[in-house]
Parts: C-alpha cells; sequence; structure tokens
C-alpha cells in the first residue's frame, strides 16, 4: 500500500506542476471570465501565484480522496500539512531570495514553486504511512482545506490592499479592468 500512495504522491507532483503552470494563464486565455478568476491567477501579485500551487492539489487531494480517504492513514491531515505548506515554501523561499538579490529571475521562480510542490506532496505521503492519528485531526484538517480554498476565491475578488496582494506591474489588486 505504501508503494501506491508513494506513486500517487509523485503522480500528484507531476499534475500539481503542469496545472497550477495551466493556471497561470487559464483567466487571460478565457477573456477574463470571472469563475475562472476564482481558481486561476487573475494577476502577477504573490496571492494570485500560490493559487496554482493550492488549487491543484486541493483537485488532486479530491481525486486521491476516491482511492485512498479510508484506505490511507490521516488521509486529510496529510493533504492539509502538504497544501498549506506549499504556500509557506514559496513565499519564504521566494521573499529570501528575492531580498538577497533585490530582484526575481522567472527560473527561480519556477524551481521554488516545483520544489514547493515535491516538498509538500512529499510531506503527504510521510503523514499517510504514520501511524493513525486521532479522528480529530483528520475532521479537523478537513475543515482547514476547506476554509483554504474559500479564502483563495473570496481574497480573489475582496484582497486587502497589502503587498502580498499587489500585482507589481499596475500596482492593482485583484481583477484588475
Amino acid at each position: 500500500m505504501n508503494s501506491k500512495i508513494l506513486k500517487f504522491e509523485i503522480l500528484g507532483i507531476v499534475f500539481i506542476s503542469l496545472a497550477g503552470s495551466l493556471l497561470h494563464f487559464t483567466f487571460n486565455l478565457l477573456n477574463r471570465f470571472w469563475l475562472v478568476g476564482a481558481f486561476s491567477a487573475v494577476n502577477e501579485s504573490t496571492w494570485e501565484h500560490l493559487k496554482l500551487a493550492v488549487i491543484p492539489a486541493l483537485v488532486w487531494a479530491l481525486l486521491e480522496s476516491r482511492v485512498f480517504r479510508s484506505r490511507a492513514n490521516n488521509f486529510f491531515c496529510a493533504k492539509a500539512s502538504g497544501t498549506y505548506l506549499m504556500p509557506i515554501l514559496i513565499v519564504v523561499f521566494f521573499y529570501s531570495y528575492t531580498a538577497i538579490l533585490g530582484y526575481n529571475l522567472l527560473a527561480f521562480d519556477i524551481s521554488i514553486f516545483i520544489l514547493a510542490v515535491i516538498i509538500g506532496q512529499l510531506v503527504s505521503y510521510k503523514i499517510m504511512v504514520r501511524p493513525e492519528f486521532s479522528q480529530k485531526f483528520n475532521t479537523v484538517s478537513l475543515l482547514s482545506l476547506i476554509i483554504l480554498l474559500l479564502a483563495f476565491v473570496v481574497l480573489t475578488f475582496y484582497p486587502p490592499h497589502i503587498f502580498l496582494f499587489q500585482d507589481p506591474i499596475s500596482g492593482g489588486y485583484g481583477i484588475i479592468k
């Protein structure tokens, strides 16, 4: 069973990376349709780029839940841990290297995205193969995933005016007209 879980987590790395890359462009490709904006990047802010990892990770978790939810230990705790870790790592790595260099490099940005996805999926795997936690952890974790999804959707349309949400090109926030 552990090898099957590991294979799915590795497939998840590929899925999240590819789907996240596509979500960078879907909003503009689909004529800036508001519903697409809820799940894809609507501007060049850091927050919107975090969606590129989180939304595909949530979709992958939903797909995996049909296979593993009752057969893998700590499924929702594992998925919440991995999914929350991805944007945290992206933010920490991105702002660390740009503070050192004074500018960003696309190759570094893409590498950070992929590295965060790899680490998130491997953490998820490690938690799923551990002895079973209390069911309370899985319940709280499932709720935390729902809250994360709602935060990304709502804050696309009602972003706070802080640096994380500001488009560095236009200076705007959220869906920019």
